[in-house]
């Protein structure tokens, strides 16, 4: 007989084992036995009838529940059983919330306590109100382009899209009374770390475990979060390997694209933004690797994320605004994606983790690709300056070319070409004359520097 998560023994009662039974309160509900060792050998009670008489009133009056309470005996032996059920709001002991987790006990603080606190009252963390900003404060450009991928989905009736912003956030369910939620920052605003430290991801490429060569950090609404992800990854960090089929050019990364952003939407989409880190994406010349602070839902475990499950989003309203602008699917098949994606591909599966500080997944490269990008093979293109030299020909050419025709000239999003075209002017490399609609682009050529 072994201790779990519902069943807990003690050999004499002493007050402090109020604690227990307030975590078996707060989480699925457990029995406590009083009068067995922690092997589960029973070795009995001389005061049980006593305890039968104080127990019920402790109950009530330090911890605020009733509970089953029992005289038992086993072997000529007599012993106390609690048996405390799931309570459906939170239950404090001495001004401080137990958790049972596993066969241990956890005291809830900072944002665990926030998430448990919320989830008692029926609400997700990303629903909680935000006082102090409203709609206005919102970026009208993430606004419009939602509305637009949101066309191509039909998964919004046009009278909702033909809303004003206001009409639009209230039917997407983002306020509260008054208030706008947590989510709708997260979405639409376009500092949500202003809000949430951490709210915004890092990549970095690292030679070795600890010696990092270059990183950028991605902030702004999650819609763009992802977008300039992908493009930073794709454009900087992944080289790809090139071949031709007649005179199409093929490019081949060492994680699919589609396996890579299905990745990148689970981690941005699902995790804990109560916890202050960034998700963090680490690329080595072998691997790559997402880390995102999270947990899996209540219950599940590591099997039952990567077998056939149950969507439960960790951050509801964020998932469904994801899925009205077609970004994402309901069916909890995220992982699979990303494994058919790594089959089809004929690349390694991806190496999934579930650890106390949040979830991992490790894409390994595979053999033949590393060989394929050894060092002097000329057979990849994957840097950033190489996509800032391709947007400085092209200005050159047409100083007036919009955000929208660059990138369908480089094959990259609007937010990736924001990205490049910050950073080209933040090396003075160029600088905008006029405005922005009907400005153009000047080159900074070394007699300007």
């Amino acid at each position: 007989m072994n201790e779990n998560q519902h069943t807990e023994w003690k050999e004499s009662w002493h007050d402090k084992y109020l604690e227990w039974l307030c975590a078996f309160a707060n989480a699925q509900g457990g029995v406590l036995e009083v009068g067995r060792n922690d092997k589960g050998k029973m070795v009995g009670l001389d005061n049980a009838e006593r305890l039968m008489e104080e127990l019920p009133n402790k109950l009530r009056d330090l911890l605020g529940i009733v509970a089953d309470i029992n005289l038992l005996e086993e072997n000529g032996q007599s012993y106390v059983q609690i048996v405390v059920e799931p309570y459906p709001v939170a239950i404090s002991y001495r001004g401080k919330y137990h958790y049972r987790s596993g066969s241990t006990k956890q005291v809830l603080t900072g944002a665990a306590l926030d998430r448990f606190l919320l989830g008692k009252t029926g609400k997700r963390w990303d629903a909680a109100p935000v006082p102090r900003v409203g709609v206005g404060d919102l970026d009208a450009e993430s606004l419009i382009r939602f509305r637009k991928r949101a066309t191509h989905t039909n998964r919004l009736e046009k009278d909702v899209l033909d809303e004003d912003n206001v009409g639009l956030i209230e039917k997407l369910r983002l306020t509260e009374g008054r208030y706008l939620k947590r989510a709708a920052i997260l979405l639409f605003h376009p500092d949500p770390e202003r809000f949430f430290t951490g709210a915004a991801v890092r990549i970095g490429y690292f030679e070795g475990e600890t010696d990092l060569r270059y990183q950028d950090e991605i902030c702004g609404d999650l819609f763009m979060q992802v977008n300039t992800t992908m493009d930073l990854l794709l454009t900087k960090y992944l080289k790809a390997t090139i071949s031709y089929e007649g005179i199409q050019r093929i490019e081949t990364y060492p994680v699919p694209e589609r396996a890579l952003r299905e990745a990148v939407l689970n981690a941005i989409v699902h995790r804990d933004y109560a916890i202050p880190a960034h998700i963090q994406i680490r690329i080595y010349a072998d691997r790559l690797q997402i880390w995102n602070p999270g947990e899996l839902p209540e219950g599940w475990s590591l099997e039952k994320l990567l077998g056939r499950h149950p969507s439960q989003p960790f951050n509801p309203d964020v998932a469904n605004a994801f899925f009205r602008a077609g970004e994402i699917e309901t069916w909890g098949r995220g992982i699979q994606r990303i494994l058919e994606a790594c089959r089809e591909a004929d690349t390694p599966e991806p190496d999934i983790r579930v650890e106390s500080d949040g979830l991992w997944i490790d894409f390994p490269f595979s053999k033949a690709y590393r060989n394929s990008i050894g060092p002097g093979d000329g057979t990849f293109e994957a840097s950033a300056a190489t996509t800032q030299e391709k947007i400085l020909a092209l200005l050159r050419e047409d100083p007036e070319l919009t955000r929208k025709a660059l990138a369908e000239h480089i094959g990259i999003t609007l937010s990736g070409v924001k990205y490049h075209l910050a950073n080209l002017r933040k090396a003075g490399r160029i600088r905008r004359v006029g405005s922005a609609r009907k400005g153009r682009w000047e080159i900074m050529d070394d007699d300007h520097l």
